[in-house]
């Protein structure tokens, strides 16, 4: 009885250690770099005059890092997060998708997904090597134009795509 124990034990673990899967990676964006680009996004409107928040969050929607400038207005925060968040759930930059929306009534509809998305310029995404890691939104400025410059300062800061 031991020996047919043994016996199938043995047959049976490389079995078991060949059906283990191997679990997919996907990059993400560390604290360190969400709070670089937030920060530097946050000077590059100050250097313009302007008092901003801006908001990092991860592709899954969290929140990484939240500055919010002295004196800026208090709807700048929900603002930059929504920009953010949008940006990273779509992939893509808020005034083109925006603009997306604009030339195709029929896609008028992407402005309900989520209450969180916030369809206005001011955010865009967070890639390394094509691969998207995050969103980053600006709000405070006096047009997107404004904000997605910003924005735009901190993917350089810490070497994003752009």
């Amino acid at each position: 009885m031991i020996r047919t124990l043994a016996l199938t034990s043995a047959l049976l673990v490389p079995l078991a250690a060949g059906a283990q899967t191997t679990l997919p990676t996907a990059p993400y964006l560390p604290l360190e770099l969400a709070t670089t680009a937030a920060q530097a996004a946050v000077q590059a409107c100050a250097a313009e005059g302007y008092a901003v928040s801006v908001a990092v969050v991860a592709r899954d929607g969290s929140t990484k890092a939240l500055l919010k400038a002295d004196n800026s207005g208090p709807h700048t925060v929900g603002s930059a997060t929504g920009k953010a968040f949008t940006s990273a759930a779509m992939g893509r930059d808020t005034a083109g998708l925006a603009e997306f929306i604009a030339s195709k009534p029929a896609n008028n509809g992407m402005r309900d997904m989520d209450e969180r998305m916030v369809i206005q310029g001011g955010g865009l995404p967070v890639k390394f090597n094509n691969a998207l890691v995050a969103g980053i939104g600006v709000g405070g400025a006096p047009n997107g134009d404004i904000d997605a410059q910003c924005a735009l300062a901190g993917l350089k800061a810490i070497g994003a795509d752009v």
